[in-house]
C-alpha cells in the first residue's frame, strides 16, 4: 500500500505507529490499514505466504505439508529426497538463472553455513547436508524476520518491507530501497545475519528484478514460498 492511502492518526494513542521524538518510526511507515486488507494479518501462516493480493497463498499449489520456509529450501532439494547437498544447491542456482561462479561459490557458502544447524544429530555432515525438516534451525537474524523461528510466513512481517522501505513505488522495491531495508535490519555486532541477507537478497534481485530494475512485491513473496524459483526455471526451460 502506498503511504498516502494509509489512514490518518489513530484516536487512540496505543494505536499509533509513530513517535514524536523518534524520527525512524516516520521514516520507517507501517501500513495501519493491514486488518482491513487481509484477515488476521498477525497470524503466522505455516503453510501459505499469504498477502492481501494472495489472501490464501499461491493459487493452486500444493504446499505438501511443508512449513513455508520448508517449501522455499525444497525447490534445491532437486532428488526430493528431504536433504540438499552443495550439488543441488548448485544445480538449483543454475536453474533460476544465476552465473556459473555465482552458483558454485554460492552453493558452497550455503551448505556450509546450513549444514550443522539443520544435521538431525551432534556430528557434523562430510558432504555437507542440508536437512530441510530442521531448516528452520537455520534461520539467521538481521533479516525481515517474515520467517519466525518455526518457518512459519508472519504476514504483517512481509508487508512491512514494503510499506517501511517501498517510498518510489508502494508494492516494489529499487536497488537502493532493497540496500536501505538490509541496513536497517541489522541487528548490533550480527556479522553473519548481516552477510547472509545481504547475500540472499541481493542474489533475489539479480535474478529476479524487472525490466525495470524492480523488485516486485509478488516477486518477493514468490521468493518466500519458492514458487517463483518454480517460474524462473521454466521460463528458463522455454527461452
Amino acid at each position: 500500500m502506498s503511504s498516502s492511502s494509509f489512514s490518518s492518526a489513530p484516536e487512540d494513542q496505543s494505536l499509533e505507529t509513530e513517535a514524536p521524538h523518534a524520527p525512524v518510526t516516520r521514516e520507517r511507515r507501517l501500513n495501519p490499514d493491514l486488518q482491513k486488507q487481509l484477515p488476521k494479518p498477525y497470524l503466522a501462516r505455516a503453510l501459505e505466504a499469504v498477502d492481501p493480493s494472495h489472501p490464501q497463498g499461491t493459487k493452486g499449489r500444493d504446499p505438501r505439508g511443508l512449513s513455508v520456509l520448508q517449501q522455499h529450501a525444497a525447490f534445491f532439494d532437486r532428488n526430493g529426497d528431504g536433504i540438499i547437498y552443495p550439488w543441488e544447491t548448485f544445480q538449483g542456482l543454475r536453474a533460476i538463472g544465476c552465473a556459473l561462479p555465482v552458483s558454485f561459490f554460492g552453493a558452497i557458502l550455503i551448505n556450509l553455513v546450513l549444514t550443522y544447524p539443520t544435521q538431525p544429530g551432534w556430528l557434523p555432515s562430510p558432504l555437507l547436508s542440508i536437512h530441510i525438516k530442521n531448516i528452520h534451525k537455520g534461520k539467521h537474524g538481521s533479516d525481515s524476520e517474515a520467517y519466525d523461528t518455526e518457518g512459519r510466513f508472519d504476514p504483517s512481517k512481509f508487508d512491512a518491507i514494503f510499506s517501511k522501505y517501498g517510498r518510489t513505488h508502494p508494492n516494489a522495491l529499487t536497488k537502493e530501497e532493497l540496500i536501505s531495508m538490509l541496513n536497517g535490519n541489522r541487528n548490533m555486532y550480527d556479522f553473519l545475519g548481516w552477510v547472509a541477507a545481504a547475500g540472499e537478497w541481493l542474489l533475489l534481485y539479480s535474478v529476479a528484478k524487472d525490466k525495470d530494475g524492480l523488485l516486485q512485491r509478488e516477486t518477493v513473496r514468490g521468493a518466500f514460498d519458492g514458487s517463483l524459483f518454480e517460474r524462473l526455471q521454466d521460463n528458463k526451460k522455454s527461452s
